[in-house]
């Protein structure tokens, strides 16, 4: 079993927010949490959306499992979530949707693909 380098850990941290995260889209989709919007909020039911959101929370606490045992395809598995989440945003952006509804999970996915590339976390995880 390999040790478990810094940058592998923070890597497993931002994932656990990303699934923080998740799950507070999935309660905002079953009208939990309100949507906010600048300073109006709005309370939304959608059980499709919970589904999908749901199922991230899921991914995410999976893919931290992997990165704390230094699984070598959670790099990979990160990097697809990641790069998938930033399309999510963007496309999100063209619609209706503003920036500041999507900003946080775009920075932090974001944040997540940068480090994901650095070559001493792609060393750690024997990827070439």
């Amino acid at each position: 079993m390999k040790s478990r380098p810094f940058g592998v850990t923070v890597l497993a941290v931002l994932a656990g927010l990303a699934a923080v995260m998740a799950g507070v889209h999935a309660l905002q989709a079953l009208g939990i949490f309100p949507y906010v919007f600048g300073p109006f909020s709005v309370h939304a039911t959608n059980f499709w959306s919970f589904l999908m959101w749901a199922l991230m929370v899921w991914v995410y606490v999976w893919l931290v499992q992997m990165l704390w045992r230094v699984d070598k395809q959670a790099w990979l598995f990160l990097a697809v979530i990641t790069v998938f989440n930033l399309i999510l945003d963007f496309t999100y952006m063209l619609g209706s949707v503003t920036w500041s509804d999507v900003s946080v999970s775009f920075i932090l996915n974001a944040i997540i693909l940068i480090y994901v590339m650095l070559p001493g976390v792609k060393q750690s995880f024997d990827v070439d």
